[in-house]
């Protein structure tokens, strides 16, 4: 087997992994790295294609991390600061992780797609999976696409910048309950972290994954 993409998940439970369905779909394995650089074998357990959204088993005794906490309240606003951790373009830029962040644009995504939020925070290939955490380090979403600049360009004659998509975490919440899995929860509150800190948590949770055929 050898590796022909690979993208981004997170721990949600002990040996769980979150990650999107088009990140694991037509893997014959896939393989985690985790923040301490240890390798593990991971198999799909559940999927589910419309809200693209992948649950993942680490197989053995391995540790990935310990499990993101999920914000149960107060609602998601627009304009609420947001950060991304993930792995984009692997190969091309740093083999480490990558920090951006930006706010909440929409509470819906493209053509009014009520399971995904709109963010302005920059996202690349490879961060599909990726936590999307609030400014308090709790999961608000799952980093998901972008938007097809070259495409939208073509219709309109003008280059979108900073169109981009995550699932909603209430989206991934039902996912997990739906597949025996009790994600952790938390209630997001001031005081506010730096994004630096948030960074910090969400380094020991947060995996690069290969898909290997």
């Amino acid at each position: 087997m050898r590796p022909v993409s690979s993208g981004t998940g997170f721990v949600v439970a002990p040996g769980r992994l979150l990650t999107n369905h088009h990140v694991a779909d037509g893997c014959t394995e896939m393989r985690a790295r985790t923040a301490s650089g240890a390798e593990m074998r991971a198999t799909v357990t559940a999927s589910d294609r419309q809200r693209d959204l992948a649950l993942l088993t680490v197989q053995g005794n391995g540790d990935p991390g310990p499990p993101l906490a999920f914000r149960r309240a107060p609602e998601v606003r627009r304009g609420e600061g947001v950060v991304t951790y993930g792995f984009p373009l692997a190969g091309l830029l740093s083999s480490g992780p990558t920090l951006t962040t930006g706010e909440i644009s929409a509470l819906a995504g493209l053509g009014d797609n009520p399971r995904q939020f709109q963010i302005s925070a920059p996202v690349q290939p490879g961060n599909s999976g990726g936590p999307l955490l609030d400014m308090s380090g709790h999961v608000t979403g799952v980093v998901v696409s972008k938007l097809n600049a070259q495409r939208v360009a073509q219709r309109t004659g003008d280059i979108p910048q900073n169109v981009n998509f995550a699932v909603k975490g209430s989206e991934a919440i039902d996912f997990l309950r739906r597949n025996g899995v009790e994600p952790r929860l938390a209630d997001s509150t001031e005081p506010l972290r730096s994004a630096a800190e948030v960074g910090d948590v969400a380094h020991p949770s947060t995996v690069f994954l290969r898909c290997m055929r």
